[in-house]
């Protein structure tokens, strides 16, 4: 699993495009839109000539709680859209979402607390969709 505190992580032994669908549909079953999407190899094929693995990273968006948490922090979008992130590692595919709570944490305002629980609840949700295939 992920060692660091600032992501939840799963691996898991899938193919890279069936984790992928599975973290959308997860994803969209608790509310959460994909905004934006980076495809890091195809990116840095093209601008750097570089081969790396599979690696996408999806933002991702759940308009209520983006929107209470802008209303109490406005600097906040700095920090949006959440980000989960596809890739293929020592031969496996891992999902790793952003660890709401320890990142909305160092922002210092309490009025995010119940904000930050609920989208950890929600990725791990997403995170458990994904893992029980």
């Amino acid at each position: 699993m992920g060692g660091m505190d600032y992501s939840l992580a799963i691996d898991l032994d899938r193919d890279f495009d069936d984790v992928v669908q599975a973290t959308r549909a997860a994803l969209a079953d608790e509310g959460f839109g994909v905004l934006t999407e980076i495809d890091v190899q195809a990116t840095m094929k093209a601008k750097l000539d570089v081969d790396r693995e599979e690696y996408l990273i999806l933002g991702a968006c759940n308009p209520p709680l983006a929107h209470r948490a802008l209303e109490a922090e406005p600097e906040l979008g700095v920090l949006l859209p959440c980000n989960v992130v596809v890739y293929r590692t020592g031969g496996r595919t891992r999902v790793s979402a952003v660890a709401a709570e320890q990142m909305l944490g160092m922002v210092g305002n309490e009025e995010l607390g119940p904000v930050a629980t609920e989208v950890a609840q929600r990725m791990q949700r997403v995170l458990d969709a994904v893992a029980a295939g």
